[in-house]
């Protein structure tokens, strides 16, 4: 009762002004507030920072490098560590020249709600850490800077709905929302806000470019569609499994992991011997379990036995074996990727009533590790939906089985998938792979790719009449590696901090060193994409071709595992 009491109390004096900012200043003291909304790290760094950057400002236009204002930037961040990251960027862009301002929303949390009282208090902690770049940097709160009267368009608003569809399938891990659940109704709330806020501020701020992380899902989303509704030219990035590696895209969202433009250079064009040896160091890493190079992520818990081991250990005779391999559940990577199926748990029904059906076939259904990790519908459950008592012919591998799933491709004829990278390392192995998802290697030419439910049972009865005839050819397979190669080490554009464990990675990489000659050269042209300088993948790689410059700066010893920031 005392903490119920407590918080109508605090509700109360949100709506009283001026009452957080008096208690911050007089009980806070200027001291972070004791809750997840921190910025500890940037208040102790943006001093010596903003100096730096002043000092590196002056000097290119001293010297003649810079002679007139660079790009009007806006960048947008809510939650800390994206707000400390954002301000770290801002600043590193304001130090070569650029005109920055950042937006922020002071939230901790993005699922849960939080009184007005202590909003506004982290509200002004976050203002009077950020006024500390002043002098580089402009910084504006969308919690003060709301516009109540800018009318949505329906067209935007209906992106924003979808945004909050995505909000509810990501937190809660599932892919059947419910629009009167609070969750969904508190996300669609501050997705209308920022919405109308941002919209109205930039059609009297307009930037030549906005950056937005993530762009897909909470504000970020939002705020990248309003973007793109005003057409002004807009960046997103998000961070992999490797450390000094940065994703980008311009005029699109960055999980969408667009590859069309680097293929489009590099298609048909094969390894070298150093880049193919790469390339498979690579893959037999990820085959063991193993840490390799500057990828800070164990792929499989369970090192590789061989395929002989594992057909014995799930009792599998000589029919053919097809392998379906799950995604997670409500990862970025899944959300919106429908192209004949409403869902993957539709596609993952269908595909196993089919299955039920052909005891001439053994099909596996591999549950992905990540599910571990996760609180929402199991892929287990999905296929234990159709199938309670499961046949003779099919198995069921969990998340927590000890199954390597690289011996699982050994043993299989097909694979079916759905956006997983698995699809793309089967076809690397010769094996014919269906895609039934929206991912970045679909249509490459080394995967079927159906577009309709009546294609996907077409192509699964043609390829299991005889599988033996639709291993890939030699061709094909040249190109799945070709492809991976560019996935993994040239799509990823160097860039000197990581999201996560970002101040460990600026201690190594201060801003000085960054702007330096040798740093610009290591990251400068990923600079000038983040600010709008199309991506000319055809330039990249032919710098690639040319030397192996950015590859000085790749940590060669193992990587802790990523942590969730």
């Amino acid at each position: 009762m005392k903490a119920a009491g407590k918080e109508v109390v605090k509700q109360l004096l949100g709506e009283v002004p001026f009452t957080a900012e008096l208690y911050w200043l007089l009980r806070q003291r200027g001291k972070p507030l004791q809750s997840r909304f921190s910025l500890r790290h940037l208040q102790a760094e943006l001093p010596e920072m903003v100096r730096q950057a002043e000092l590196l400002r002056k000097s290119k236009f001293a010297s003649g490098e810079l002679s007139l204002p660079g790009r009007k930037v806006f960048i947008f961040a809510t939650l800390h560590y994206w707000i400390e990251h954002a301000a770290l960027l801002g600043v590193a862009l304001a130090a070569q020249g650029h005109r920055v301002t950042l937006g922020y929303l002071p939230y901790a949390e993005w699922q849960s709600p939080i009184n007005r009282f202590d909003l506004r208090r982290q509200n002004v902690y976050a203002s009077k850490v950020l006024e500390q770049a002043a002098p580089v940097m402009e910084s504006v709160s969308f919690l003060t800077a709301r516009s109540l009267f800018t009318r949505i368009p329906d067209e935007l608003m209906k992106a924003v709905q979808q945004v909050t569809v995505y909000d509810t399938q990501y937190t809660l891990q599932v892919e059947d929302i419910d629009p009167g659940s609070d969750l969904y109704k508190l996300r669609l709330e501050r997705n209308t806000e920022i919405a109308r806020a941002v919209l109205g501020w930039l059609k009297g701020n307009r930037p030549d470019v906005i950056i937005v992380p993530n762009g897909t899902i909470q504000e970020l989303g939002v705020v990248y569609r309003v973007a793109r509704y005003l057409n002004i030219p807009t960046v997103t990035y998000e961070f992999g499994d490797q450390r000094q590696r940065i994703w980008l895209a311009q005029n699109a969202e960055v999980m969408r992991q667009e590859t069309d433009g680097l293929w489009g250079a590099r298609e048909g064009r094969s390894l070298s011997n150093d880049q193919l040896e790469r390339m498979r160091s690579l893959f037999m890493a990820r085959q063991r379990g193993a840490l390799w190079e500057n990828f800070a992520r164990h792929w499989q818990d369970t090192p590789a036995e061989g395929g002989d081991r594992a057909r014995a250990a799930l009792g599998l005779d000589q029919r053919p074996v097809v392998l379906l391999a799950t995604n997670v559940l409500g990862d970025s990577l899944t959300l919106g990727r429908q192209v004949f199926s409403q869902s993957m748990a539709e596609w993952i029904s269908r595909t196993v009533q089919y299955f039920a059906g052909r005891p001439d076939i053994q099909f596996v259904v591999r549950v992905h590790p990540g599910e571990v990790l996760t609180h929402g519908l199991s892929m287990v459950d999905v296929v234990r939906q159709v199938l309670p008592k499961l046949p003779e012919h099919i198995r069921l591998i969990g998340p927590k089985d000890k199954v390597n799933t690289y011996d699982l491709v050994e043993v299989a004829d097909l694979g079916l998938v759905y956006t997983t990278t698995v699809g793309l390392e089967m076809a690397m192995c010769g094996l014919p792979v269906i895609v039934s998802g929206n991912t970045h290697y679909r249509g490459r030419g080394f995967t079927y790719d159906p577009d309709s439910w009546v294609s996907y049972f077409k192509q699964l009865g043609m390829i299991l009449s005889k599988p033996s005839a639709y291993r890939l050819s030699r061709a094909q397979v040249e190109s799945a590696w070709e492809y991976a190669y560019r996935f993994f080490f040239e799509y990823p554009r160097p860039f000197p901090w990581h999201l996560v464990r970002v101040w460990d990675d600026y201690k190594n990489r201060p801003l000085p060193a960054v702007c330096s000659p040798e740093g610009m050269e290591l990251y400068g042209e990923t600079f000038k994409y983040l600010v709008g300088e199309p991506i000319d993948w055809h330039s990249i790689v032919q710098a690639n071709g040319n030397h192996r410059g950015e590859e000085a700066g790749v940590e060669t010893q193992p990587a802790e595992d990523k942590e969730t920031a």
